[in-house]
């Protein structure tokens, strides 16, 4: 005798959830060994580690917990231009620039530092259909975008596979480069988003340090650290050829910690997955709806001090900054390290197009349209870049890549 659907679907997300909570990544933090080296660059690193650090051809993860260091800060200035130096010689002076595209702002997961989290009732809820996706990528390859970041919360109805791969399909159209920044999904549907049109897969830890990442994420697939900590390796085998990786700085306050947990993580995913782009990240908390202003954990010198010397030590992986942070910082940052940045962006659905019919998961900073960006950035001697590669290279659904 056949089960009633809704019994059926409840023993297929009880099956779904015992899986998800059971997962075990192939990329295993180090904890004692990143409590070691966080203590001992907040104490014990001095000028000459410093300065040792900055002599090093091949850095490792001692190095950047040497450039992290209190002493480190006292000499930003010969470190930021070793990283500017350095960036130039791996990437010349490109700027690859982005948009990031909101889907929905539907989730049913607890984040408390978010503003779509599922408890916040200040909030007015969207999801773009397929052709108003369209709508907004076709206003934002007319501001010059030719890569679009589908950018969604987590939704089990709202926000399903097939409704991304939808959406994948409706931007895919219409520009080459195609990203999500979306849930934590398996293999299988991280395939269907390839073969869909998707280039690159974001998905941020958020807090890698596993003692802090609970007191944040209380509700929703989103709290299972393991199965979101290997979200990358699964993307990364089903054929992602860009990688985005990153730490929410402001949920742990020993910053070093995760800006070192980052880089062992880029380092694995590196070498497991030579193939892809890598790109990291250190977005900083900022004011979302219906929450009050984060601590700040870092300034501005310590948080230009880490984007330097994660360059110093990943030398061939891309680093993104967003329109979270200043317009005046992100000028500066374009000097030293970063390779790809946001640009006028919406962090709303309906964003671009329709800006008033929801509220925005978090403030930004730099609000400059994406042309005075490109202009501030032809100014200190950055090449602005729309598109990093062709569609032409786009897996197709037998599994290979289409020609």
């Amino acid at each position: 005798m056949a089960l009633p659907d809704v019994e059926l679907l409840q023993l297929q997300r009880k099956a779904e959830r015992q899986r998800i909570s059971s997962y075990a990544p192939d990329f295993e933090l180090d904890q004692p060994m990143l409590d070691e080296l966080a203590s001992w660059s907040q104490r014990e690193a001095t000028d000459d580690d410093v300065a040792r650090a900055q002599k090093a051809t091949r850095r490792d993860l001692k190095d950047l917990a040497a450039l992290l260091s209190p002493s480190a800060v006292a000499t930003l200035e010969p470190i930021a231009k070793a990283a500017h130096d350095l960036t130039v010689r791996r990437f010349g002076r490109t700027m690859h620039l982005f948009a990031p595209l909101y889907l929905s702002n539907e989730c049913v997961s607890e984040c408390t530092y978010c503003g779509f989290q599922v408890w916040n009732r200040d909030i007015v809820r969207r999801t773009l259909s397929p052709a108003e996706v369209a709508a907004e990528t076709r206003y934002l390859h007319h501001q010059g975008f030719r890569h679009v970041l589908l950018v969604a919360g987590e939704h089990p109805k709202h926000v399903s596979a097939p409704y991304i791969v939808d959406s994948i399909k409706s931007s895919a159209d219409v520009v080459p480069n195609v990203s999500v920044e979306v849930q934590a999904w398996d293999e299988g549907t991280y395939r269907a988003f390839v073969d869909a049109g998707c280039d690159g897969l974001v998905i941020y830890q958020e807090a890698y340090d596993p003692r802090v990442y609970p007191e944040f994420h209380l509700k929703g697939n989103k709290r299972f650290f393991d199965w979101r900590l290997g979200a990358p390796e699964r993307g990364g085998r089903a054929g992602m050829r860009r990688l985005g990786i990153g730490a929410l700085l402001g949920l742990n306050p020993n910053w070093r910690w995760e800006v070192l947990a980052l880089a062992e993580h880029a380092m694995f995913l590196q070498r497991r997955f030579w193939r892809s782009d890598l790109t990291v990240a250190l977005p900083r908390l900022e004011p979302a709806a219906g929450f009050d202003q984060p601590p700040s954990v870092l300034s501005d010198a310590e948080f230009a001090l880490a984007t330097c010397a994660l360059r110093l030590v990943l030398p061939d992986v891309g680093i993104v900054l967003s329109t979270r942070e200043r317009a005046d910082l992100r000028d500066g940052l374009a000097r030293l390290g970063v390779t790809h940045m946001s640009a006028g962006s919406r962090t709303e659905p309906g964003g671009y197009s329709e800006p008033d019919k929801a509220e925005e998961q978090f403030e930004v900073a730099d609000q400059r349209s994406p042309s005075d960006v490109m202009r501030a950035l032809v100014e200190i001697g950055s090449e602005p870049v729309w598109k990093d590669s062709s569609p032409v290279f786009r897996r197709g659904v037998d599994g290979v890549e289409k020609l």
